[in-house]
């Protein structure tokens, strides 16, 4: 029964923004659970994450401006990540910025920019979701292959 708890948390974590699955992944193999399992828990708890951010894009730019229309605010500065992301997607593309993205800013910012940046829904979750779990696997599989070799 503990063990399911850890799955659970595993789920919960990843799901959790700036924790992403790709921290999750090898805390939980470390921890000793099954190493396919926890890559499994972990990319279906932050692509569900991932994908509600996709769903409810347009209300929330939709309260964003309301709430800048509110305070009087016209124009946004920018963020340092946010200038960042930027040029990171003015040179390479939806791709780049899909698979530097989870390192630099983390999953749920990153598909946030994308949306922001002008990528059609379908096009940011389906490089997302290829990026989340090509870092997943390679997470995984580097954690995997270097704690046995630590401990060996």
């Amino acid at each position: 029964m503990s063990t399911l708890w850890e799955y659970i948390l595993i789920f919960l974590a990843a799901a959790t923004p700036w924790l992403e699955a790709i921290v999750v992944v090898p805390i939980g193999i470390i921890r000793g659970l099954n190493p396919f399992l926890v890559s499994l828990v972990a990319f279906v708890g932050n692509l569900l994450t991932i994908l509600l951010v996709v769903i409810y894009y347009e209300k929330f730019e939709a309260w964003r401006a309301k709430r800048r229309a509110k305070k009087g605010i016209e124009t946004q500065e920018q963020t340092k990540r946010q200038q960042r992301a930027k040029r990171v997607w003015n040179k390479y593309g939806l791709p780049g910025l899909s698979i530097g993205g989870p390192l630099i800013l983390g999953t749920h910012l990153t598909i946030l920019m994308a949306l922001a940046l002008g990528a059609s829904k379908k096009a940011a979750t389906w490089w997302a979701t290829v990026s989340l779990a090509a870092w997943i696997i390679l997470f995984a599989v580097g954690t995997f292959y270097g704690f046995n070799w630590f401990t060996n």
